[in-house]
């Protein structure tokens, strides 16, 4: 019965990302509560394959939740939770890379945002001892892009990350996290000096200038969309905050 119902509330976090906060929190709650009697609050030789992967995902819905609501406590307390879970060998628990992968790359994002390099560093290492985490991970959509940026970081290229990849990787974004943007706040987004610059970039990328704003093509909408979204407003906040500290360094 407990399983039952914690497998119906994860399907209705997942169902219904655009939920409030608040409303998210109840089921997560509820959620909690089902795992603590399915004594699978963490995991433990007790607790079969089904339940393990139901905690796994509720901890991994209540871990993008709280991205959605900027709360990056409660982020770091999901992802905390979640380390037993992606430990586990896949003869006990086969992974669910994507997921896995979404969550990492978030946290990975984070880190940086906060200069705590050292945790970034060892998250990098866990990432790679975990079984079936190694392969080309700078090339993996949620993982290589925060790679890439500590490596710019690192060497110093900080006219290479305003000028060009942060631009790029800010304008690709936009295009899936919003319907529009005034052209003045797309000017400071992507660090143009001017707004006839803005329409000269708006043209290049094809983009619709009308009244004063900055339409984006309707962005194909398959499985996953959402969560692409979701890493995509991410991208966004994080690349603007690393962005806006390099200028006063540059």
């Amino acid at each position: 019965m407990a399983e039952r119902n914690l497998s119906q509330i994860v399907a209705q976090l997942k169902k219904s990302p655009s939920m409030s906060y608040s409303d998210a929190n109840t089921l997560l709650s509820k959620a909690k509560i089902a795992l603590l009697n399915l004594k699978a609050l963490t995991p433990n030789a007790a607790v079969p394959q089904s339940t393990l992967a139901l905690a796994r995902e509720t901890y991994e819905q209540g871990a993008l939740f709280a991205i959605r609501a900027r709360n990056p406590e409660a982020f770091t307390r999901y992802v905390q939770q979640l380390q037993p879970f992606y430990e586990l060998p896949s003869s006990r628990l086969p992974p669910n890379l994507s997921e896995r992968n979404k969550v990492t790359g978030l946290s990975l994002l984070l880190l940086l945002t906060q200069g705590r390099y050292a945790e970034f560093h060892s998250e990098l290492e866990s990432l790679a001892n975990r079984e079936g985490g190694g392969g080309d991970v700078e090339g993996d959509k949620y993982l290589g892009y925060p790679i890439r940026l500590e490596r710019w970081l690192m060497e110093g290229s900080y006219d290479r990350i305003l000028k060009n990849q942060i631009r790029s990787e800010i304008a690709s974004s936009s295009e899936r996290a919003y319907p529009s943007l005034p052209i003045s706040s797309t000017k400071s987004l992507l660090f143009l000096d001017s707004e006839g610059d803005v329409i000269s970039f708006a043209q290049h990328r094809g983009w619709i200038v009308r009244d004063g704003s900055i339409f984006f093509p309707d962005a194909t909408e398959g499985e996953g969309g959402t969560h692409t979204k979701e890493m995509s407003q991410m991208v966004i906040e994080n690349a603007l905050g690393y962005a806006r500290e390099l200028e006063t360094i540059v």
